[in-house]
């Protein structure tokens, strides 16, 4: 008489019986293959079947590109602030002569300039990632500005893969700290020696970290949820790009870290239809990077 086959783990890792008929007691996949099918073959699958070809969805992408173009031209050639003159244009032309003096007196002349210049450049990159995505989003696209990654509820139980990236990021970045290229690039703002951090530095990473989420809202937000509809899971590579090209001025080690970044923190996005962990790990990646450059140069927290 043949014996029945002994059963097999399943794909779940929950079943098993033996010939003898005896049940074994269940097998946990490994937490990697859990990570993976919960962030990538489901994420795919889910973005791939809600998927379609049609007009409306052509008409989004779109929108989206183009949006993007504009919005990324505006943030790269209007941001410099050693290079006001379009905006004191603009105020002397609306009637704003002394607004546009003490703007190019600022940028240009003040003992406080370099500050000056970055808090110019936040903000304009901050508007250049933020008025034109909600723009189309409200009155071209006629969607709600909450379905782009804005959501809140329930994002809470994903924190501790946030935590885990954060964990493998850091010892990473304290290595790197220790090469010229890095504490010659970090932080952005470098106190004048021998002055104190407050309030100029804090003020800082405070337009910095706004920075962040206006970063993650325009891509991991406006275009991924704007291409997601027509690409499916290949709006992660398609947002990867122009991100990844963000980082072309910086040390070469931190823009190939930044394509795997996108696609990561892209399919994370999708997963949790929320941004904000991912602007949460960003800002904590970016102090730490700027905590480790000043503790070389003796000034953390001085």
């Amino acid at each position: 008489m043949d014996q029945p086959a002994a059963s097999t783990l399943t794909p779940s890792g929950t079943t098993s019986r033996n010939g003898d008929g005896a049940h074994r007691s269940p097998v946990r996949d490994a937490w990697y293959r859990r990570l993976w099918r919960t962030y990538v073959t489901e994420v795919r699958a889910d973005a791939d079947a809600h998927a379609s070809t049609t007009r409306a969805t052509d008409r989004k992408m779109v929108v989206v590109f183009v949006t993007a173009a504009l919005a990324l031209t505006c943030g790269n050639f209007l941001s410099d602030g050693g290079q006001p003159q379009w905006l004191e244009r603009i105020l002397r032309t609306v009637r704003l002569p002394g607004l546009a003096t003490r703007l190019h007196d600022g940028m240009l002349v003040s003992s406080h300039r370099d500050f000056n210049q970055l808090a110019f450049w936040a903000v304009v990159v901050i508007t250049s990632y933020v008025l034109p995505a909600v723009i189309a989003i409200r009155f071209v696209l006629r969607e709600r500005v909450m379905d782009y990654g804005l959501r809140v509820r329930g994002i809470l139980p994903h924190g501790r893969t946030y935590a885990f990236l954060f964990a493998g990021a850091a010892p990473l970045i304290i290595a790197a700290s220790f090469t010229a290229s890095f504490q010659g690039r970090y932080p952005f703002f470098h106190p004048a020696a021998g002055s104190s951090l407050w309030p100029y530095m804090y003020a800082w990473w405070l337009l910095y970290w706004l920075q962040f989420c206006a970063l993650e809202f325009f891509f991991r937000g406006f275009m991924l949820y704007g291409l997601a509809p027509r690409l499916g899971w290949a709006a992660i590579f398609a947002m990867a790009l122009p991100y990844n090209m963000l980082h072309y001025g910086k040390p070469m080690p931190e823009a190939l870290a930044a394509i795997v970044g996108a696609i990561v923190l892209g399919s994370l996005s999708l997963k949790t239809k929320s941004i904000w962990w991912g602007a949460a790990l960003h800002i904590s990646i970016a102090l730490t990077m700027d905590l480790c450059a000043l503790t070389h140069a003796g000034r953390v927290f001085g």
